[in-house]
């Protein structure tokens, strides 16, 4: 068996007559979604939530029952611009048949960006190395009118230097637990934090944080705990003693849900996953690994290749 790249393939796939592979194979996605009207990203009794919606266009277009996984669950109320997936399929299609068939089954608030093969190693959640949040705060004296299911208002003036000093502490690897949902499931509070910026634009005050990973309601909690100390009500040093201290009780609110947005996740640059929404409309149309002619040598190469039978029944 040839290497590609980096990866190994230790599988050879044989393609049917009717589009489908034996064996499945696991296609990657971007999705944005407005987190108004969804009860969260997870399937769950109440609907519809993200999930449910996504597995049920794309096992349209799949013409089988698909199961996806997210890189990170968000709540009711979030939205998120940069949500990976993935799904294991025997379907072939391309990755414009992916994107536009899975649009065209789903709700408005939700939308495919783009459509990848990948390796069977890759995981939606597990592969990633980071994930990013943008929290919005409309910071005036009026509420909002326009886009008031995106933001929090916050009617005191903010002082976001005071904010973005205060958070600073946070970078790092920390025990969390003062941030933490009385429900969160995971087994440790410890997360490291590798960028948090606060700025102003306009009348909009954003809290940028990038971390390896996130507990339940981490950054809503971040966020409830810098708003006071941007008011003047808590000096810049309460948010380290609220950390050190480790209880979730003596932290201030959760900010609500309806200012937070997931921004994006990152990978390691071999699965060649897109930051962004991907141009399709020169797609020449070709089922997504299907081509091992067409394979790179390059380590950013991380597509899933088919291997069609010769007459001869060589696999090559």
């Amino acid at each position: 068996m040839a290497a590609f790249g980096s990866h190994f393939y230790s599988r050879l796939f044989f393609v049917s007559g009717d589009n489908r592979m034996t064996e499945k194979i696991k296609i990657a996605c971007g999705v944005e979604y407005d987190g108004q009207g969804f009860y969260g990203f997870q399937t769950q009794r109440q609907e519809p939530t993200v999930q449910a919606c996504l597995e049920k266009a794309l096992s349209q277009v799949a013409d089988e029952p698909v199961t996806v996984v997210c890189a990170g669950r968000t709540d009711t109320g979030v939205s998120a611009r940069g949500q990976v997936i993935h799904f294991e399929t025997t379907a072939l299609r391309s990755a414009r048949s992916w994107v536009l068939g899975g649009n065209s089954a789903l709700p408005g608030g939700i939308a495919l960006l783009w459509a990848k093969a990948v390796p069977a190693d890759f995981h939606a959640r597990f592969s990633a190395t980071a994930r990013r949040y943008r929290y919005h705060i409309l910071n005036r004296w009026v509420r909002p009118a326009m886009d008031r299911g995106h933001l929090t208002w916050v009617m005191k003036p903010l002082d976001e230097q005071r904010m973005h000093e205060a958070a600073q502490i946070l970078v790092g690897e920390h025990d969390f637990s003062a941030f933490r949902a009385a429900g969160c499931q995971s087994r440790t509070p410890m997360r490291e934090v590798f960028h948090i910026g606060v700025s102003r634009k306009g009348n909009q005050v954003l809290i940028d944080i990038q971390a390896n990973a996130f507990l339940h309601h981490m950054v809503r909690n971040i966020a409830g705990a810098l708003i006071p100390i941007g008011t003047g009500e808590r000096p810049v040093s309460w948010l380290a003693e609220v950390l050190t201290g480790r209880d979730r009780k003596k932290a201030g609110i959760t900010a609500p849900a309806e200012g937070l947005v997931f921004e994006g996740v990152s990978y390691p640059a071999v699965y060649g996953i897109p930051q962004a929404p991907v141009d399709f409309q020169h797609d020449a149309g070709e089922p997504l690994g299907s081509d091992v002619a067409s394979a790179r040598s390059s380590r950013d190469s991380a597509e899933s290749f088919i291997v069609k039978p010769t007459a001869s029944g060589d696999h090559g």
